[in-house]
């Protein structure tokens, strides 16, 4: 068990909202904001990795390497979970398990490390459980088609 644990952990998505100035975007970065403000939660180290690919080369406003890293120090504040082979045997199980991708299935087994109930993220199924957690979509009913995802 990591040694900060959190009641929720944050999927790249929310992230990438946050940060979001597309005019089309803008409820959605209210409410990844509102998350960020208000919400007790950690990360993953892939989770930050896919942030950091996502901001820098694939969004629609891209940001800078520099504002990509400045974000990075401060996510890396959070109780974060990192990369190990047990997370990966772990997500490998919830992927075959649950027939979701290895990716989603990574950021379910960082989200049992930490200790959350509540993974937060728009790639999976609102109210789907996966044991102890259960994924919230912070962004049900909120439509602007994201450019480009991670």
């Amino acid at each position: 068990m990591i040694s900060m644990p959190a009641d929720a952990l944050l999927d790249t998505n929310v992230l990438l909202y946050a940060i979001s100035k597309v005019p089309a975007e803008a409820a959605k970065a209210q409410a990844a904001n509102h998350l960020i403000a208000t919400v007790d939660f950690g990360l993953s180290v892939q989770v930050c990795q896919e942030f950091y690919v996502a901001a820098t080369l694939k969004i629609a406003q891209r940001i800078t390497s520099a504002e990509a890293v400045r974000f990075l120090r401060l996510f890396a504040q959070r109780p974060l979970v990192k990369l190990t082979s047990e997370l990966m045997f772990r997500a490998v199980d919830l992927h075959q398990q649950h027939r979701i991708s290895y990716w989603d299935a990574a950021v379910i087994a960082a989200a049992e490390e930490l200790g959350s109930s509540t993974v937060y993220t728009e790639d999976l199924n609102h109210g789907q459980k996966f044991g102890s957690i259960t994924v919230v979509n912070p962004f049900l009913g909120i439509a602007s088609p994201r450019q480009s995802t991670p």
